[in-house]
């Protein structure tokens, strides 16, 4: 899947600008972004949902404009999915998938014991708590078993024990042969399951990459609790190739190559109290708070 130059407006409001993507076979693609980043304007392009303002893009090597011939190709969750709720699950996914050619009775109790609803397949939709609802809704996305899944928060609502299951679920998939595309806030869940993200703010991109290397490229962050973080910052700011930030009052964040104890023993000769030292793995979600923070300078800065 390709975007080129992807854009769309409503009036004067830019949703999304020169979005520029490459998802190659194989991956599993994590679309991060804040509320409003364009996001879910994104997907619904990239599903023939809404008409791009400007710029092109290709599903499985077929442009947008011939996406009728993609059907089955590729599957997709967007939002909450809709069911009739008086009807069984099993009836919901028979008429749903009659409209892009129907599925064999095979296929569809397969994919209710993908998904862990093999037990609930003959109950009406409408006892179905949230996150039940949300596993059905990706078995609708699953039939026929399509070469590309996008999915928009797949793991809205799920239990610790369902996040587990659409995880393990989505890298068998993916070990099939499966492409996915999946936009979601729960970071940990995408540190572990995708295999590159890309986040989005103000409609453009403005980190990519793999998650592997982006991980190895982050420097290590330590926590320091402090008694007078006005000071702690002063002393900090004079040791090369350390980056200090304030948090709170007495809170400092400390990106850098320093040692906890250097860092411990400068501070404490000069005079300010640490009360705790705690070392933090660079995470995901800690890539994604800063290039949202760095998005979010620029644009103020720009607007300025």
């Amino acid at each position: 899947m390709q975007t080129r130059g992807l854009s769309k407006r409503y009036g004067r409001v830019r949703a999304v600008a020169d979005l520029n993507l490459t998802v190659r076979r194989g991956w599993i693609f994590g679309f991060l972004g804040p509320n409003g980043a364009g996001k879910s304007t994104t997907v619904r392009m990239l599903t023939g949902l809404l008409r791009p303002t400007a710029g092109e893009a290709e599903v499985l090597g077929v442009p947008l404009n011939e996406r009728l011939s993609l059907r089955g190709r590729v599957g997709a969750l967007i939002e909450e999915p809709a069911f009739y709720p008086h009807l069984t699950a099993w009836r919901n996914l028979t008429l749903l998938t009659s409209l892009s050619g129907g599925c064999s009775r095979g296929e569809i109790a397969e994919t209710l014991e993908t998904v862990g609803l093999a037990g609930a397949a003959n109950r009406r939709v409408g006892e179905f708590s949230h996150g039940m609802r949300q596993r059905l809704g990706i078995a609708q996305a699953l039939l026929p078993r399509p070469e590309l899944l996008i999915l928009d928060e797949p793991a809205s609502g799920l239990d610790p024990e369902g996040l587990a299951d659409v995880r393990v679920l989505l890298l068998r998939l993916q070990e099939e042969g499966m492409t996915i595309f999946l936009s979601s806030h729960l970071l940990p869940e995408v540190e572990q399951t995708c295999t590159h993200v890309a986040v989005v703010t103000n409609g453009q991109v403005v980190a990519e990459g793999e998650v592997g290397e982006t991980l190895r490229g982050l420097k290590p962050k330590t926590r320091l609790v402090v008694d007078d973080g006005e000071k702690a910052l002063k002393v900090l700011a004079g040791v090369a190739g350390v980056e200090a930030e304030q948090v709170d009052r007495q809170t400092i964040e400390v990106a850098g190559g320093a040692e906890s104890a250097e860092l411990n023993e400068l501070l404490v000769r000069e005079g300010v109290r640490v009360s705790e030292i705690t070392p933090s793995r660079r995470s995901l979600e800690s890539f994604y708070m800063d290039t949202v923070r760095a998005g979010a300078d620029s644009e103020a800065a720009n607007g300025s």
